[in-house]
C-alpha cells in the first residue's frame, strides 16, 4: 500500500544500498526487524537481566521478554495513531513495522546483568570511550551485528528509531550516560543526512531530546512496559506487598491522584488481580499520545522529525510515581543490592584479566592464555592502539549473557570449578 510518509531518504542504508534480491517481498522496514530477530544478539537477551537475575524464575522479565512487550505496545501504539490521529490517513502513516523493529532492538546493546553491568563498563572503559547501552546498539546494528566488522546495514530511519541520545562522549564534560561513542560521529552524520546540528540543539539534554518520532513512540513505549511490569515483577517476587507499600506510601508527599493511585494498586494486590490491572493500564498508557506537528530541524527533509509525541500528563505522572516505587522498593532493597555488588564485582575481575591479555599487549606474549575466540583475538590484535583494543575487549563482554559471564567468572576464579562438564 502506498504510504508517502516515508521517502528515499528514509529508507537508504549506512553501507549503501545492496542489490535487492530475486523475488523480495519485504518493505526495507520489515527486512530491518528480521534481520534483527534472527540474530544471537537477540536470542542472548533472553539470558539478561531486567530486574532479576535470569533464570531465578520462569515468569519473571528478561530482557527479551521485555523488548517483545515493548514492540507489542509500540505497535498498538503505532495502529491507534494511524486509525485515530487527524494528522495521519492511509496513505500517509507511520510504519508499524518501521517501530516494532526500533523497539525488538532497543535493549540489544545492554551488557549482562542489566543496569549495573552497564554502569560498570562505563566506570572500566572511562579512559577508553566509556560505555553506554544504546551508543552499544547503534554499534551492533551497525558494525558487529553478525560477527567483528559485520553490521545488518540498517536503514537511515531505524537507526535514527533507536538513537535516543545525539551527544558524542566528550562534547560534554562527566558524562555518566547518554551518550554516542566518539567514533560514531559517521554514523551519526549519515542519520542526520550530514546536516549540522542548529544552534538550539546543543550537546547534552537539548540534542538527546532530538528524536524521531519512531524514536519517540519506541521510548514511550518502553517506559510503559518497564514502568508497569517492573511493579507486577516486584509484587509477584514479595518486594512489593500491602505493608511495604502502605509504609512507603506514609513517608511520600503525595497528591490527592497519587494517594488513589496507590490506594488502586493496593486493592489489585489484596484482591490477586496484578496481571489484570497492569493490562488495562497499559491500554490506558496507549490512549494517553497523541500527535503533535512541529516545524524545525529536518521537518523539510523527512516526516519522521515533523510529528512529535504527546503524552497526558495524569498518565506521565502515573508512569513517574511507579518508577519512583519500583526504584525505593525493589531497585534500593538489600537483596537486589547484594546481588549489583556481585556483578559489578564480576565484571570488573574479568575486565581485569582480558586488560592485561588483550588491551596493555599489542600482541599475544610468550605466556598468553587464550581466553577469547580466534576470531576476536585477531580483531583486537589488528587494532592500532589501547583505545581501539579496549573497545573490542568491551563488545566481548557486554555481549555475554548473565550465565556465560558468571560461567566465565567461576572457570577463571573458582578452584573447584573446572570440569570437562563446565567447559560447555
Amino acid at each position: 500500500m502506498k504510504n508517502d510518509f516515508y521517502d528515499t531518504f528514509d529508507f537508504q542504508r549506512v553501507d549503501g544500498e545492496k542489490p535487492e534480491q530475486k523475488g523480495e517481498y519485504r518493505t526495507p522496514f520489515q527486512v530491518d526487524r528480521d534481520r534483527i530477530i534472527h540474530t544471537s544478539a537477540f536470542r542472548r537477551l533472553q539470558n539478561k537481566t531486567q530486574v532479576f537475575f535470569s533464570g531465578e524464575y520462569d515468569f519473571y522479565r528478561t530482557r527479551l521478554t521485555h523488548s517483545i512487550e515493548v514492540a507489542q505496545i509500540g505497535r498498538s501504539l503505532c495502529n491507534r495513531l494511524n486509525q485515530t490521529s487527524p494528522l495521519l490517513k492511509p496513505d500517509f502513516r507511520i510504519d508499524p513495522d518501521l517501530v516494532e523493529a526500533a523497539c525488538l532492538s532497543h535493549d540489544i546493546g545492554h551488557p549482562p546483568f542489566g543496569h549495573t553491568g552497564e554502569r560498570t563498563l562505563h566506570r572500566l572503559m572511562g579512559t577508553n570511550g566509556g560505555f553506554e547501552g544504546n551508543a552499544q546498539t547503534l554499534r551492533i546494528l551497525t558494525t558487529i551485528l553478525f560477527g567483528p566488522e559485520r553490521g545488518m546495514n540498517p536503514t537511515r530511519a531505524l537507526m535514527d528509531g533507536v538513537l535516543k541520545y545525539k551527544t558524542l562522549f566528550g562534547e560534554v564534560g562527566n558524562q555518566k550516560n547518554h551518550f554516542l561513542y566518539a567514533e560514531q560521529t559517521g554514523v551519526l552524520d549519515f542519520v542526520m543526512g550530514g546536516e549540522t546540528f542548529p544552534g538550539g540543539l546543543t550537546p547534552g539534554a537539548g540534542r538527546n531530546s532530538f528524536r524521531s518520532i519512531e524514536c519517540r513512540i519506541m521510548d514511550w513505549a518502553d517506559d510503559t512496559a518497564y514502568s508497569l511490569n517492573d511493579i507486577a515483577d516486584g509484587i509477584y517476587a514479595g518486594f512489593i506487598n500491602v505493608d511495604k507499600v502502605e509504609r512507603w506510601a506514609a513517608t511520600q508527599e503525595l497528591t490527592n491522584r497519587e494517594s488513589d493511585l496507590i490506594s488502586d494498586l493496593l486493592d489489585a494486590i489484596r484482591r490477586g488481580r496484578v496481571e489484570s490491572t497492569v493490562g488495562k493500564k497499559i491500554g490506558a498508557f496507549i490512549g494517553a499520545a497523541e500527535l503533535e506537528e512541529v516545524n524545525g530541524f529536518l521537518s523539510d527533509r523527512t516526516a519522521r522529525h515533523r510529528y512529535r509525541l504527546v503524552i497526558d500528563p495524569d498518565i506521565a505522572g502515573e508512569c513517574l510515581l511507579y518508577k519512583r516505587l519500583a526504584l525505593d522498593l525493589v531497585f534500593k532493597s538489600q537483596q537486589l543490592q547484594q546481588l549489583d555488588r556481585k556483578s559489578d564485582y564480576i565484571l570488573t575481575r574479568l575486565f581485569e584479566v582480558f586488560a592485561g591479555l588483550y588491551i596493555h599487549q599489542s600482541s599475544p606474549g610468550p605466556n598468553h592464555y587464550r581466553l577469547l575466540p580466534d576470531e576476536e583475538e585477531d580483531l583486537i590484535f589488528s587494532q592500532a592502539g589501547e583505545e581501539l583494543r579496549a573497545r573490542v575487549v568491551c563488545d566481548a563482554l557486554a555481549k555475554m549473557t548473565d550465565g556465560i559471564a558468571t560461567r566465565t567468572y567461576r572457570r577463571l576464579f573458582d578452584a573447584d570449578f573446572g570440569s570437562i562438564l563446565d567447559l560447555v
